[in-house]
Protein backbone atom coordinates (compact mmCIF):
# COMPACT_ATOMS: atom_id res chain seq x y z
CA UNK A 1 0.00 0.00 0.00
CA UNK A 2 1.13 3.68 -0.73
CA UNK A 3 1.51 6.02 2.02
CA UNK A 4 -0.17 9.13 1.85
CA UNK A 5 3.57 10.75 1.01
CA UNK A 6 4.07 8.62 -2.11
CA UNK A 7 0.78 9.38 -3.80
CA UNK A 8 -0.54 7.35 -5.54
CA UNK A 9 0.25 5.07 -9.28
CA UNK A 10 -1.38 8.43 -10.96
CA UNK A 11 -0.37 11.11 -9.50
CA UNK A 12 3.44 9.55 -9.12
CA UNK A 13 3.46 9.31 -13.03
CA UNK A 14 2.09 12.87 -13.06
CA UNK A 15 5.07 13.78 -11.02
CA UNK A 16 7.22 12.26 -13.16
CA UNK A 17 6.14 13.40 -16.58
CA UNK A 18 5.95 17.57 -15.44
CA UNK A 19 9.56 16.77 -13.97
CA UNK A 20 10.62 15.39 -17.53
CA UNK A 21 8.71 18.13 -19.36
CA UNK A 22 10.32 20.71 -17.18
CA UNK A 23 13.59 19.47 -17.74
CA UNK A 24 13.39 18.98 -21.49
CA UNK A 25 11.93 22.49 -21.65
CA UNK A 26 15.33 23.57 -20.15
CA UNK A 27 17.52 21.69 -22.37
CA UNK A 28 15.62 23.11 -25.32
CA UNK A 29 16.06 26.73 -23.86
CA UNK A 30 19.49 26.48 -23.19
CA UNK A 31 20.49 25.05 -26.27
CA UNK A 32 18.69 27.39 -28.36
CA UNK A 33 19.97 30.36 -26.50
CA UNK A 34 23.90 28.85 -27.51
CA UNK A 35 22.97 28.45 -31.16
CA UNK A 36 21.55 32.01 -31.12
CA UNK A 37 24.10 33.78 -28.86
CA UNK A 38 27.21 31.41 -28.03
CA UNK A 39 27.81 29.45 -25.06
CA UNK A 40 29.64 31.25 -23.26
CA UNK A 41 26.76 34.33 -23.69
CA UNK A 42 23.95 32.31 -22.15
CA UNK A 43 23.31 32.62 -18.25
CA UNK A 44 21.23 30.41 -16.16
CA UNK A 45 18.63 33.06 -15.51
CA UNK A 46 18.38 33.59 -19.47
CA UNK A 47 17.50 29.94 -19.83
CA UNK A 48 15.32 29.65 -17.01
CA UNK A 49 13.35 32.67 -18.12
CA UNK A 50 13.34 31.04 -21.71
CA UNK A 51 11.89 27.88 -20.21
CA UNK A 52 9.24 29.62 -18.18
CA UNK A 53 10.58 28.70 -14.46
CA UNK A 54 12.55 30.15 -11.85
CA UNK A 55 16.38 30.26 -11.42
CA UNK A 56 15.74 27.84 -8.29
CA UNK A 57 13.54 25.57 -10.38
CA UNK A 58 16.43 25.20 -12.51
CA UNK A 59 18.97 24.61 -9.88
CA UNK A 60 16.53 21.34 -8.80
CA UNK A 61 17.27 19.97 -11.91
CA UNK A 62 21.21 21.09 -12.90
CA UNK A 63 23.70 21.65 -10.55
CA UNK A 64 25.63 24.23 -12.72
CA UNK A 65 24.63 25.90 -16.22
CA UNK A 66 27.42 24.20 -18.25
CA UNK A 67 25.48 20.55 -16.69
CA UNK A 68 22.01 21.62 -18.77
CA UNK A 69 24.38 20.92 -21.96
CA UNK A 70 26.23 17.84 -20.96
CA UNK A 71 23.55 15.68 -19.11
CA UNK A 72 21.14 15.65 -21.81
CA UNK A 73 19.67 11.89 -21.30
CA UNK A 74 20.70 11.31 -17.73
CA UNK A 75 17.12 10.66 -17.55
CA UNK A 76 15.97 8.33 -20.31
CA UNK A 77 19.54 6.83 -18.93
CA UNK A 78 18.02 6.05 -15.86
CA UNK A 79 14.51 4.91 -17.75
CA UNK A 80 16.72 2.34 -20.45
CA UNK A 81 18.28 0.41 -17.23
CA UNK A 82 15.41 0.30 -15.72
CA UNK A 83 13.66 -1.27 -18.25
CA UNK A 84 16.66 -3.63 -19.23
CA UNK A 85 16.36 -5.19 -15.76
CA UNK A 86 11.94 -5.71 -15.83
CA UNK A 87 12.48 -7.14 -19.16
CA UNK A 88 10.92 -10.62 -20.21
CA UNK A 89 13.18 -13.15 -18.80
CA UNK A 90 13.06 -15.27 -21.94
CA UNK A 91 14.87 -11.97 -24.21
CA UNK A 92 18.39 -12.23 -24.53
CA UNK A 93 20.31 -9.36 -23.34
CA UNK A 94 21.03 -7.94 -27.08
CA UNK A 95 16.92 -7.69 -27.35
CA UNK A 96 16.07 -6.39 -24.01
CA UNK A 97 17.97 -3.36 -24.66
CA UNK A 98 16.86 -3.34 -28.14
CA UNK A 99 13.84 -3.10 -26.69
CA UNK A 100 14.61 -0.65 -23.70
CA UNK A 101 16.60 2.12 -26.58
CA UNK A 102 13.41 1.63 -28.78
CA UNK A 103 10.59 2.64 -26.02
CA UNK A 104 13.14 5.60 -25.11
CA UNK A 105 13.56 6.23 -29.21
CA UNK A 106 9.94 6.76 -29.79
CA UNK A 107 10.00 10.53 -30.23
CA UNK A 108 13.31 10.96 -31.77
CA UNK A 109 11.54 12.03 -35.65
CA UNK A 110 10.24 14.80 -33.58
CA UNK A 111 13.06 15.68 -31.53
CA UNK A 112 15.43 15.99 -34.65
CA UNK A 113 16.10 19.11 -35.52
CA UNK A 114 16.82 19.26 -30.99
CA UNK A 115 19.56 16.72 -31.72
CA UNK A 116 21.24 18.25 -34.37
CA UNK A 117 21.11 22.33 -32.64
CA UNK A 118 22.95 19.93 -29.57
CA UNK A 119 25.49 18.31 -31.27
CA UNK A 120 26.38 21.90 -33.34
CA UNK A 121 26.99 23.59 -29.61
CA UNK A 122 28.98 20.93 -28.08
CA UNK A 123 31.27 21.02 -31.76
CA UNK A 124 31.70 24.91 -31.21
CA UNK A 125 32.72 24.32 -27.22
CA UNK A 126 35.13 22.08 -26.86
CA UNK A 127 34.87 22.28 -22.60
CA UNK A 128 31.46 20.94 -22.93
CA UNK A 129 32.01 18.19 -25.40
CA UNK A 130 35.13 17.19 -22.76
CA UNK A 131 32.35 16.60 -20.31
CA UNK A 132 29.56 15.41 -22.59
CA UNK A 133 31.69 12.45 -23.51
CA UNK A 134 33.09 11.90 -19.95
CA UNK A 135 29.41 11.90 -19.07
CA UNK A 136 28.74 9.15 -21.61
CA UNK A 137 31.06 6.86 -20.61
CA UNK A 138 29.76 6.67 -17.14
CA UNK A 139 26.12 6.12 -18.70
CA UNK A 140 28.03 3.33 -20.40
CA UNK A 141 29.43 1.81 -17.95
CA UNK A 142 26.01 2.01 -15.44
CA UNK A 143 24.32 0.45 -18.11
CA UNK A 144 27.27 -2.66 -18.97
CA UNK A 145 26.54 -2.92 -14.79
CA UNK A 146 22.67 -3.16 -15.18
CA UNK A 147 23.37 -5.84 -18.25
CA UNK A 148 25.89 -7.91 -16.35
CA UNK A 149 22.84 -7.93 -13.33
CA UNK A 150 20.55 -9.44 -15.64
CA UNK A 151 22.38 -11.97 -16.70
CA UNK A 152 23.23 -13.28 -13.29
CA UNK A 153 27.23 -12.07 -13.23
CA UNK A 154 26.35 -8.38 -11.61
CA UNK A 155 28.97 -7.68 -8.99
CA UNK A 156 28.56 -6.14 -4.97
CA UNK A 157 29.13 -2.95 -6.42
CA UNK A 158 26.08 -2.61 -8.92
CA UNK A 159 23.50 -0.02 -7.84
CA UNK A 160 20.72 1.19 -10.77
CA UNK A 161 22.19 4.64 -10.14
CA UNK A 162 24.59 6.42 -12.76
CA UNK A 163 28.21 6.34 -11.64
CA UNK A 164 29.94 9.18 -11.29
CA UNK A 165 32.75 9.67 -13.84
CA UNK A 166 36.25 9.20 -12.80
CA UNK A 167 35.55 8.87 -9.09
CA UNK A 168 37.43 6.94 -6.57
CA UNK A 169 35.57 3.80 -7.26
CA UNK A 170 34.81 4.02 -11.01
CA UNK A 171 38.15 1.70 -11.64
CA UNK A 172 36.89 -0.79 -9.10
CA UNK A 173 33.74 -0.65 -11.05
CA UNK A 174 35.18 -1.68 -14.42
CA UNK A 175 37.59 -4.01 -13.08
CA UNK A 176 34.49 -6.07 -11.68
CA UNK A 177 32.78 -6.14 -14.91
CA UNK A 178 33.45 -8.66 -17.72
CA UNK A 179 34.19 -8.09 -21.34
CA UNK A 180 30.64 -9.02 -22.44
CA UNK A 181 28.53 -6.38 -20.75
CA UNK A 182 31.19 -3.84 -21.37
CA UNK A 183 31.19 -4.88 -25.19
CA UNK A 184 27.16 -4.85 -25.30
CA UNK A 185 26.54 -1.44 -23.61
CA UNK A 186 28.88 0.39 -26.09
CA UNK A 187 27.74 -1.55 -29.12
CA UNK A 188 24.10 -0.59 -28.03
CA UNK A 189 25.14 3.24 -27.60
CA UNK A 190 26.90 3.46 -31.10
CA UNK A 191 24.12 1.34 -32.83
CA UNK A 192 22.09 4.24 -31.96
CA UNK A 193 24.04 7.12 -33.00
CA UNK A 194 24.91 5.34 -36.53
CA UNK A 195 21.01 4.73 -36.38
CA UNK A 196 20.13 8.31 -35.67
CA UNK A 197 22.92 9.54 -38.38
CA UNK A 198 22.13 7.71 -40.64
CA UNK A 199 18.38 8.02 -40.67
CA UNK A 200 19.16 12.29 -40.48
CA UNK A 201 20.01 12.47 -43.65
CA UNK A 202 17.37 10.56 -45.26
CA UNK A 203 14.36 11.97 -43.72
CA UNK A 204 11.41 11.25 -46.10
CA UNK A 205 12.64 8.12 -47.58
CA UNK A 206 12.47 6.02 -44.65
CA UNK A 207 10.94 6.27 -40.76
CA UNK A 208 13.44 5.87 -37.96
CA UNK A 209 11.54 3.30 -36.14
CA UNK A 210 12.93 1.16 -40.00
CA UNK A 211 16.40 2.18 -39.76
CA UNK A 212 16.60 1.16 -35.58
CA UNK A 213 15.18 -2.35 -36.42
CA UNK A 214 17.54 -2.66 -38.99
CA UNK A 215 20.09 -1.66 -37.04
CA UNK A 216 19.51 -4.15 -34.18
CA UNK A 217 18.73 -6.93 -37.11
CA UNK A 218 22.35 -6.32 -38.54
CA UNK A 219 23.57 -6.69 -35.06
CA UNK A 220 21.37 -10.13 -34.25
CA UNK A 221 22.78 -11.50 -37.50
CA UNK A 222 26.61 -11.12 -35.85
CA UNK A 223 26.68 -8.16 -38.79
CA UNK A 224 26.85 -10.89 -41.48
CA UNK A 225 27.29 -9.20 -45.09
CA UNK A 226 23.40 -8.48 -46.41
CA UNK A 227 22.59 -10.03 -49.51
CA UNK A 228 22.10 -6.77 -51.25
CA UNK A 229 26.58 -6.11 -51.24
CA UNK A 230 28.06 -8.22 -53.98
CA UNK A 231 30.82 -10.72 -52.53
CA UNK A 232 34.19 -10.48 -53.82
CA UNK A 233 35.50 -13.11 -56.56
CA UNK A 234 38.18 -15.07 -54.73
CA UNK A 235 41.52 -13.44 -55.66
CA UNK A 236 39.56 -9.91 -56.34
Amino acid sequence: MHSMLEGTPAESGLRERKKRATRAALVEAAVRLAVERGVENVTVDAISAAAGVSTRTFFNYFDSRDEVFVMVGADAGHRVRRAVLAAPPELSPLEALRDALAAELEEVEQQQELWCLHAEVLRKAPQLLARRIGAHMADELGLAETLAERMGAGSPLFTEERPDFASPEEEERRRALGLYPRLLAAVGGTAVRVAVEHWSVRQGETAFADVFRETFEHLTTGLTLPQQYPVPADGA
